[in-house]
């Protein structure tokens, strides 16, 4: 759903930038209160993720492919506000190095695909997992349902900015009935695919999953004969709601507490992970267009698109210039993708992080640092 140049008018284009920065800004206080040193890795992490999974288009409908937008994962794991940035970073990268993106259409994009998927998905997330019972599997298929709304909710989103900013005369009933159409199959793909991530991690680390962290409960401690609450330090159990046990699969000790636990390993196989979809599945995506370049080419939306400003990038369209074999392009600019973003998605929660003024617990005492935004 990249919003190319030329979509939208400069009036409009200029205002959804105004409400980007602005989110983005707000997202920069909320995330000092959701990092810490354990998740701002993390952080940096998914939004790799993020760029690897969706070079990996999936077809959805005879000649219309769909892939993931990533808000509901990235806020289900790691908190709304940092979701919103790391999807950010996403889209900064893409529209910069790849020509993926109008760069004039940057607020526009972030608007659509980090804002709007990031607060409808989490504040639907957050609904449910609070009427459902408190299990694994109700984190599951709150996240799935979560997912599966964010898309369409992000295809009506750009309909309503195209309706009041669109540089085509088109009849936007037929837009929306196209969009909303398209990407609620889109958004079956998104929720399969986030589902079975947050799964995955709940059931090696429940401990760094921003959105099990309901689903804590504390210690009790017997003091005189009696059980008793420990101290809000205490070690979380959500592990044992996921039914993984104390140290499963981590390589700690079987007394080692979930919140000291070092999450190197998991960032390591998330980074392979992401390495390996973007260097080597990502050759075998659909070529179908998505739904957005779908509806656009067949309701006249892009007759007035623009070339990129960075099409002239030597990694644009997701190849490497100069070489000519296209599994090999491709695949090496799917891993320079994953370790720029990477890196500059670390480097921004980490200075995230060190702006926080002394408020939060150390980890090692296995306080919950940051909590329910």
């Amino acid at each position: 759903m990249h919003v190319p140049d030329g979509f939208i008018d400069v009036p409009v284009s200029v205002a959804a930038g105004v409400v980007a920065a602005g989110a983005v800004a707000v997202s920069l206080r909320g995330a000092r209160r959701e990092l810490d040193e354990r998740t701002a890795p993390l952080a940096g992490l998914v939004a790799a993720f993020i760029f690897a999974v969706q070079m990996l288009n999936f077809p959805v409908a005879a000649g219309t492919s769909g892939h993931l937008l990533g808000g509901a994962l990235a806020a289900i794991l790691v908190g709304p506000y940092t979701g919103v940035l790391c999807v950010s970073v996403v889209l900064l990268m893409q529209g910069i190095l790849f020509a993926d993106g109008g760069l004039t259409a940057l607020g526009v994009n972030i608007t659509v695909m980090a804002v709007v998927t990031t607060v409808v998905s989490y504040t639907l997330f957050r609904g449910l997992v609070k009427v459902l019972p408190r299990t694994r599997r109700s984190v599951t298929v709150s996240t799935f349902v979560a997912a599966l709304v964010s898309v369409p909710a992000a295809a009506l989103a750009f309909t309503g900015i195209y309706a009041v900013g669109g540089t085509t005369d088109v009849p936007i009933g037929k837009v929306l009935t196209a969009m909303v159409g398209v990407h609620l199959l889109i958004g079956i793909g998104e929720a399969v695919i986030t589902a079975l991530t947050v799964g995955a991690v709940i059931a090696v680390r429940p401990d760094l999953v921003h959105g099990a962290r309901g689903l804590t409960a504390p210690l009790k401690l017997r003091v005189g004969g009696e059980l008793v609450d420990a101290a809000p330090a205490a070690v979380p159990v959500a592990a044992a709601v996921a039914g993984t046990g104390t140290g499963a699969g981590t390589g700690a000790g079987p007394g080692t507490p979930a919140a000291a636990r070092s999450p190197r390993r998991l960032w390591a196989t998330g980074l392979v992970t992401a390495l390996v979809l973007a260097g080597f599945v990502s050759f075998y995506a659909s070529a179908d267009p998505d739904g957005l370049e779908k509806v656009a080419a067949d309701h006249g939306i892009d007759r007035k698109t623009e070339e990129h400003a960075s099409a002239d990038s030597p990694l644009a369209d997701y190849g490497v210039e100069d070489i000519s074999d296209a599994r090999l392009s491709g695949g090496l600019a799917g891993v320079i993708g994953v370790g720029a973003t990477v890196a500059v998605g670390s480097g921004v929660f980490w200075a995230v992080r060190r702006r926080r003024h002394g408020n939060a617990v150390s980890p090692s005492t296995g306080s919950a640092v940051g909590g329910n935004a």
